[in-house]
């Protein structure tokens, strides 16, 4: 098939086709079926969205050598497994099952130039999954659970109810996205977005971290205070870093009225899954299965070995006020006995 127009390198075009109809008398009905289609060096995806999806298939091998690593190193201490390792390996399979799925689509438009509907709603939904897990897993490790606690108890409905919230408008974001719906409506879903983030990392940062670390310090647990640490630092690094693109991305693609940036277009979805498997890679680390596992589980008799070491002292402090207590009463009551034998007698014949 001859091409009609041929370009002479990548950019955004206007192809306009004009159709004139011919005079005829009488005139005759007529009808057009037209099809276009644009291809290039890397077959019909559009050079915007190949860089994305080479990032796919980097990061889908990236995720399966994470995935075979971590499941390594769990079958080797399968014994001493922490329950939050569990949670860690569902992330990392989540996440490599969705990297899979956007590679794919992105593959089906590059050789057949469609796209499959119910693949790429999947994809999305798939994706919601995989987020809402990823924070979940963020929040439960502030919470130390399984390290400092054994169980969520009286927070798990909050853990649960903000999981539920950020999955349902995550799916109806990127569902909605895909269909091409009005923009109103997926303002507000990010705006719900946007604020639901905001709050966990509010929550995170600022009551569960302080609240682990505290308990930490005052249980003198040097080694799990250790790994908080270099959490939070990560967390801290995440925050600054999504502050600086979000301001970066605003001023390069939504203020600008005309995108001459196309070409980075592709980092604007890349950048949040690049980050969050930069914070996984350090949770891995921190987390990661080895044989002292058992120096960051909860044990009841070394976590309450600091609190009693705590009631010690007021124990102490008791005992010697109490002994000292006794001995001053024993001490008059000598001096008592001693008054009588001394000025009364103790039988008649004294008298």
């Amino acid at each position: 098939m001859d091409a009609a127009a041929e370009t002479w390198e990548d950019g955004p075009y206007m192809f306009i086709l004009r159709i004139e109809e011919r005079e005829a008398n009488p005139a005759l009905p007529w009808s057009l079926k037209l099809e276009v289609s644009m291809s290039g060096p890397h077959g019909y995806i559009s050079a915007s969205e190949w860089p994305l999806m080479v990032f796919y298939m980097v990061m889908c091998i990236v995720y399966v050598l994470l995935a075979v690593l971590w499941l390594a190193l769990s079958a080797c201490y399968w014994r001493d497994l922490l329950r939050i390792q569990f949670w860690i390996g569902g992330v990392i399979f989540l996440g490599m099952l969705e990297k899979a799925v956007y590679y794919a689509e992105f593959q089906s438009i590059r050789y057949d130039g469609l796209s499959v509907q119910g693949a790429v709603v999947f994809a999305e939904v798939l994706s919601a999954v995989k987020r809402t897990l990823a924070r979940v897993l963020v929040i439960i490790a502030s919470l130390g659970y399984g390290i400092v606690k054994p169980r969520l108890g009286a927070l798990l409905h909050r853990v649960v109810a903000v999981g539920l919230l950020y999955l349902i408008f995550s799916v109806v974001e990127g569902v909605l996205r895909v269909n091409a719906v009005s923009q109103r409506v997926l303002v507000l879903c990010d705006i719900v977005l946007a604020f639901t983030d905001s709050c966990v990392v509010w929550w995170i940062s600022f009551l569960l971290l302080a609240q682990t670390m505290k308990l930490l310090r005052l249980r003198r647990n040097v080694v799990k205070l250790s790994l908080y640490r270099h959490f939070t630092n990560t967390l801290i690094f995440a925050v600054i870093a999504s502050v600086i693109f979000i301001i970066w991305t605003t001023k390069t693609f939504r203020m600008s009225k005309c995108q001459s940036d196309w070409r980075e277009l592709w980092i604007d979805d890349s950048f949040w899954r690049f980050l969050f498997s930069i914070i996984l890679l350090v949770i891995m680390f921190l987390w990661r299965p080895s044989a002292n596992n058992q120096r960051y589980a909860f044990s009841p008799l070394v976590d309450e070995e600091s609190d009693e070491e705590e009631k010690e002292p007021m124990m102490n402090e008791a005992f010697g006020s109490g002994l000292h207590l006794l001995c001053h009463d024993l001490f008059f009551q000598d001096e008592d006995l001693k008054w009588v034998e001394e000025n009364i007698p103790t039988s008649m014949a004294d008298v």
